[in-house]
């Protein structure tokens, strides 16, 4: 219903400074993505970057990467910020409480973290227009906001999950029925089978052993999530590593965290790149991905060691 291109565009023609364009575009990405997700941010908020880009003629690249960091940083303040957020704060019966504050002073380094990476940009000529967005049936946003802060509510526990699905569907079926032909149903089985093979991994003697053993303390949790997340995900990563460990205040530090570093390290990287590489003024792909290893691994040493001060050391 175009809300958040509403919302983007009224910010954005009001500066013409790059700073202040990029900084926006990087903050709304931040702080949709805690109730969104950080997959559905970056779908949203991405190509109007890519569209503003081109208007200004400017390479979008490193602004999506920023963006890509915020989308994964801002995700961790809430459980419905991320699929691996929802699962730990499912698995371990978590609380509002007990989650906001692990994540809070997490997601406040990421809003400083972000201004100094964008504050050390170049700043440039930035020139364009946007035209306005008009919502067309504001009777339709109002029930779907209502129906989104029922979800909410649902995630905490204030809500039983099954009456929030039963009402949603009903919902869209009267609204807007071609919706559920629009759901990534594939993706959904994709995380039934990462359940089910994450299981079954975990249920081998000399597996569940050996990772009991070792994920009994909490810095080994904490490094072992970060560093298994690189090359699996995060969201994999925090499945399996549940099986093994009490220690999720570790866990959960280290699956967010470990969603900076590699591109595969999350599947929001995954997404914005191939949202850039389809852009047809982008540059080659060797590229973007140095300059996204760049920014994210010396994220990713900031983020493991000042987490690491703050809550385990």
């Amino acid at each position: 219903m175009k809300i958040l291109d509403k919302i983007a565009v009224s910010l954005l023609t009001k500066f013409n400074s790059y700073k202040k364009i990029s900084l926006i575009l990087i903050y709304l990405t931040f702080f949709s993505s805690m109730l969104i997700t950080n997959d559905v941010a970056l779908i949203t908020f991405i190509p109007l970057t890519l569209i503003i880009s081109k208007r200004a003629h400017i390479n979008p690249m490193k602004l999506v990467i920023f963006q890509t960091l915020a989308a994964n940083i801002g995700c961790g303040l809430t459980p419905m910020g991320s699929p691996q957020n929802l699962f730990i704060f499912s698995f371990y019966n978590l609380n509002a409480s007990q989650f906001f504050k692990i994540m809070l002073p997490f997601t406040i380094f990421g809003i400083l973290w972000l201004f100094i990476l964008n504050i050390l940009e170049k700043s440039k000529e930035f020139n364009f227009n946007l035209e306005d967005i008009i919502i067309e049936n504001q009777t339709h946003v109002l029930i779907f906001c209502v129906l989104f802060i029922f979800i909410l509510l649902s995630v905490f526990n204030i809500v039983n999950y099954k009456i929030a699905l039963i009402i949603t569907i009903l919902v869209v079926l009267i609204l807007n029925k071609r919706l559920l032909a629009k759901v990534d149903y594939i993706l959904l089985l994709t995380f039934i089978c990462l359940f089910i093979f994450t299981g079954n991994l975990s249920s081998f003697p000399f597996i569940e052993s050996f990772a009991r053993a070792f994920l009994h303390n909490k810095t080994t949790t904490y490094f072992s999530s970060i560093l298994l997340s690189q090359f699996i995900s995060n969201v994999p990563c925090s499945m399996l590593l549940a099986n093994f460990t009490s220690n999720w205040k570790e866990l959960l530090l280290g699956v967010n965290i470990g969603g900076l570093g590699t591109l595969i390290a999350s599947l929001a990287s995954v997404i914005s790149y191939k949202l850039y590489m389809n852009d047809r003024t982008s540059k080659n792909q060797n590229t973007y991905i140095i300059w996204f290893t760049f920014y994210n691994v010396i994220s990713l040493i900031a983020f493991t060691l000042i987490n690491y001060f703050i809550f385990i050391f």
